[in-house]
């Protein structure tokens, strides 16, 4: 049975056919992670099958195959077969056909009318040959990602379609809000970049420390609420040793990387749904064809990439019920590099030309900034610490306590920018509009900057501004679906 469209999915599919309809026969269609990349596709294959049209469906893994005939099963597309040597599911007269770039590097590809690239992102040179081939050039390529980022991928698509933002299917409540926690940091000084990102061997030595893997497990401990958790690790030693670390602790750790059978990841998979694993270290896994219910990501794979950085971030912002929020762990200072992942967006496929535009651009006054004195990353241009009130000139006013984590937030860090007596005016005057109990500005405004109003008790009341509402909709969507509810009965 097929799930309803939801409008940004339907939106997708309207700019789609208009791309296809205009003369474009190489779109591609960015789909914010957990944005229901699934139904999308489905609504692709079905919206062909029904002028007729044979499709091939292309995934970058055969640990995918399975997964996607599954998918399209679940969404009423029954007649599918798969282009793979003995699989049971193999009959060419299907009209959608589902294969993997590994076996159609290996043998002659059959016409079809119209073919899907899943994780578009990640790129092959057989594909690019394959798109450009004379007998194909008439035949629309769908590229599907999330992150259409690669270098060079504007070279071969001609249409980008993006119709929404992770940021809006958070506001929208289709996505998870999220809270950050940033902890010591990772000695990062003697590691080489190679293509993009950091060197791997020269990573792992940096992460696999006694010190830093155990502060990863003590950190989950104290911050971590028991919540199902997936710890992304830098390499197979690194994972394994945050695995024996969790174990050593009493708590359930599961391991998982490229070479896990399929029959091991599924088992793994059931006993983290289950709760026999709270939680799973991975390396090289889990950043793509993951729809688990994940509530904490543990990031101890420091990156370079966007792409990989909002990849595994997205692997915890699928909604779930009871779930009110994601709680993100960052061991690798990922964010004081690329800022939050609701803030990262580009407006164009790069051809070379853009990546270089971009990379000559300096970046580091849009980043979060540390606060010396709580580790609160505050928002750029920001003197004043919005968690603690800290300026740099006070320094020797203030008291701190070394070593614990300070939550950060998109929220909380935007409203480091407002002034904090207006905001408290605000809340006040939203709180005597609805008849709310008195403590509830407060409270709220102590949520939103982490002190309490002392200071602003006789703040006017003011009318609260479209952020305020924004963020006082999303708390509400937050308590609701953590009590089972709809956020269609949220801020009414």
């Amino acid at each position: 049975m097929s799930r309803e469209l939801r409008p940004h999915q339907i939106r997708i599919i309207e700019r789609l056919r208009q791309s296809l309809t205009t003369g474009h026969r190489r779109p591609m269609v960015q789909a914010p992670t957990g944005a229901g990349k699934t139904v999308v596709a489905a609504a692709i294959v079905k919206g062909a099958l029904a002028k007729g049209n044979r499709v091939l469906f292309v995934v970058p893994a055969l640990s995918l195959i399975d997964q996607t005939v599954r998918s399209f099963w679940a969404e009423g597309i029954t007649d599918v077969g798969v282009i793979q040597a003995n699989h049971p599911k193999t009959d060419a007269t299907r009209p959608v056909q589902v294969a993997s770039i590994q076996t159609l590097q290996r043998r002659a590809i059959p016409r079809f009318d119209i073919v899907v690239i899943d994780e578009a992102h990640r790129w092959f040179e057989m594909l690019g040959l394959w798109m450009r081939a004379s007998d194909w050039t008439s035949v629309p390529f769908v590229g599907l990602s999330a992150t259409p980022w690669t270098k060079g991928l504007g070279k071969f698509y001609d249409d980008l379609i993006q119709v929404t933002t992770t940021a809006e299917l958070i506001e929208a409540g289709y996505l998870s809000p999220f809270r950050v926690y940033a902890p010591s940091h990772p000695d990062l000084s003697g590691v080489r970049t190679v293509a993009g990102d950091y060197h791997e061997g020269d990573l792992g030595e940096a992460m696999n420390k006694p010190a830093l893997v155990a502060d990863v497990v003590e950190t989950w401990l104290k911050h971590g609420e028991r919540r199902p958790t997936f710890a992304f690790a830098v390499d197979r030693a690194h994972a394994k040793n945050i695995q024996a670390q969790f174990e050593a602790a009493d708590v359930r750790c599961g391991y998982i990387d490229a070479y896990t059978k399929p029959p091991e990841r599924e088992a793994l998979f059931r006993q983290f749904t289950a709760g026999d694993l709270q939680v799973i270290a991975s390396v090289g896994c889990l950043t793509t064809g993951v729809d688990l219910d994940v509530r904490c990501i543990i990031l101890a794979r420091p990156t370079k990439s966007e792409m990989l950085f909002v990849q595994i971030i997205g692997r915890g912002l699928r909604t779930a019920p009871g779930k009110a929020d994601c709680l993100v762990l960052d061991h690798s200072d990922t964010h004081l590099r690329l800022g939050f992942v609701t803030d990262i967006r580009h407006d164009a496929l790069d051809d070379g030309r853009q990546r270089q535009k971009q990379e000559r651009k300096p970046r580091a006054e849009a980043l979060p900034k540390e606060c010396p004195s709580c580790k609160y990353l505050k928002p750029a241009k920001v003197p004043k610490c919005p968690s603690c009130g800290f300026k740099p000139e006070k320094q020797t006013e203030i008291e701190c306590e070394d070593g614990d984590l300070v939550e950060m937030t998109p929220a909380r860090a935007r409203a480091g920018t407002v002034e904090k007596e207006s905001l408290f005016g605000q809340l006040k005057h939203y709180a005597k509009r609805r008849g709310y109990k008195d403590g509830w500005a407060a409270n709220k405004f102590r949520e939103l900057t982490g002190v309490w109003p002392d200071r602003y008790v006789n703040a006017p009341l003011v009318e609260p501004s479209p952020f305020i509402l924004s963020w006082i909709k999303s708390r509400q969507i937050a308590w609701v679906k953590g009590r089972g509810g709809s956020h269609a009965h949220a801020a009414r």
